[in-house]
Protein backbone atom coordinates (compact mmCIF):
# COMPACT_ATOMS: atom_id res chain seq x y z
CA UNK A 1 0.00 0.00 0.00
CA UNK A 2 2.87 2.40 0.74
CA UNK A 3 4.15 1.85 -2.79
CA UNK A 4 0.71 2.64 -4.21
CA UNK A 5 0.58 5.82 -2.14
CA UNK A 6 4.03 6.91 -3.31
CA UNK A 7 3.15 6.00 -6.91
CA UNK A 8 0.02 8.12 -6.70
CA UNK A 9 2.06 11.03 -5.35
CA UNK A 10 4.41 10.59 -8.31
CA UNK A 11 1.40 10.66 -10.63
CA UNK A 12 0.24 13.89 -8.97
CA UNK A 13 3.64 15.43 -9.63
CA UNK A 14 3.68 14.39 -13.27
CA UNK A 15 0.16 15.79 -13.66
CA UNK A 16 1.28 19.10 -12.17
CA UNK A 17 -1.13 18.74 -9.25
CA UNK A 18 1.38 18.26 -6.42
CA UNK A 19 2.52 21.19 -4.28
CA UNK A 20 5.40 20.72 -1.85
CA UNK A 21 7.09 22.70 0.88
CA UNK A 22 5.61 24.70 3.73
CA UNK A 23 5.38 28.08 1.99
CA UNK A 24 3.95 26.75 -1.28
CA UNK A 25 1.38 24.60 0.53
CA UNK A 26 0.43 27.51 2.80
CA UNK A 27 -0.21 29.65 -0.29
CA UNK A 28 -2.27 26.87 -1.91
CA UNK A 29 -4.35 26.48 1.26
CA UNK A 30 -4.93 30.23 1.49
CA UNK A 31 -5.94 30.38 -2.19
CA UNK A 32 -8.33 27.41 -1.82
CA UNK A 33 -6.29 25.36 -4.31
CA UNK A 34 -5.32 22.56 -1.92
CA UNK A 35 -7.78 19.68 -1.88
CA UNK A 36 -5.65 17.54 0.42
CA UNK A 37 -2.72 18.31 2.72
CA UNK A 38 -0.29 15.54 3.67
CA UNK A 39 2.49 15.40 6.23
CA UNK A 40 5.41 13.01 6.09
CA UNK A 41 5.62 10.98 9.28
CA UNK A 42 8.96 12.53 10.21
CA UNK A 43 7.95 16.19 9.82
CA UNK A 44 8.91 18.54 12.62
CA UNK A 45 6.17 19.03 15.22
CA UNK A 46 6.45 22.82 14.86
CA UNK A 47 5.82 22.73 11.10
CA UNK A 48 2.92 20.33 11.55
CA UNK A 49 1.37 22.55 14.22
CA UNK A 50 1.66 25.69 12.10
CA UNK A 51 0.19 23.99 9.00
CA UNK A 52 -2.65 22.46 11.03
CA UNK A 53 -3.54 25.97 12.18
CA UNK A 54 -3.63 27.26 8.59
CA UNK A 55 -5.66 24.26 7.43
CA UNK A 56 -8.13 24.63 10.29
CA UNK A 57 -9.00 28.13 9.10
CA UNK A 58 -9.93 26.70 5.68
CA UNK A 59 -11.61 23.59 7.10
CA UNK A 60 -9.04 21.22 5.58
CA UNK A 61 -8.13 18.16 7.60
CA UNK A 62 -4.42 17.36 7.07
CA UNK A 63 -3.37 13.71 7.03
CA UNK A 64 -0.11 12.15 8.14
CA UNK A 65 1.13 9.68 5.55
CA UNK A 66 3.07 6.63 6.75
CA UNK A 67 6.08 7.63 4.63
CA UNK A 68 9.22 9.60 5.38
CA UNK A 69 10.55 12.70 3.68
CA UNK A 70 13.30 10.59 2.12
CA UNK A 71 10.75 8.16 0.64
CA UNK A 72 8.88 11.12 -0.84
CA UNK A 73 12.17 12.47 -2.19
CA UNK A 74 13.00 9.14 -3.83
CA UNK A 75 9.59 8.82 -5.52
CA UNK A 76 8.65 12.43 -6.24
CA UNK A 77 12.08 13.99 -6.73
CA UNK A 78 11.66 16.66 -4.08
CA UNK A 79 12.43 16.31 -0.38
CA UNK A 80 9.44 17.73 1.46
CA UNK A 81 7.55 17.02 4.64
CA UNK A 82 4.39 18.88 3.67
CA UNK A 83 2.54 18.21 0.44
CA UNK A 84 -0.74 19.36 -1.05
CA UNK A 85 -2.75 17.84 -3.87
CA UNK A 86 -4.60 20.32 -6.08
CA UNK A 87 -6.91 17.83 -7.81
CA UNK A 88 -10.15 16.49 -6.33
CA UNK A 89 -9.95 13.06 -7.98
CA UNK A 90 -6.34 12.43 -7.01
CA UNK A 91 -6.93 13.67 -3.48
CA UNK A 92 -9.87 11.29 -3.17
CA UNK A 93 -7.69 8.39 -4.36
CA UNK A 94 -4.99 9.23 -1.80
CA UNK A 95 -7.57 9.57 0.99
CA UNK A 96 -8.92 6.11 0.11
CA UNK A 97 -5.40 4.63 0.19
CA UNK A 98 -4.69 6.24 3.56
CA UNK A 99 -7.98 4.92 4.92
CA UNK A 100 -7.18 1.39 3.76
CA UNK A 101 -3.68 1.63 5.23
CA UNK A 102 -5.12 2.78 8.54
CA UNK A 103 -7.62 -0.08 8.55
CA UNK A 104 -4.86 -2.63 7.88
CA UNK A 105 -2.84 -1.34 10.85
CA UNK A 106 -5.68 -2.06 13.29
Amino acid sequence: MRDRLLSTLGLCRRAGKLIWGFDAVAQAVAADKARLVLFARDISPKSAKEMRYLCEKKKIIPHTAPVTMDEIWFRVGKRAGILAVADQGLSHKITELLSRMHTEEE
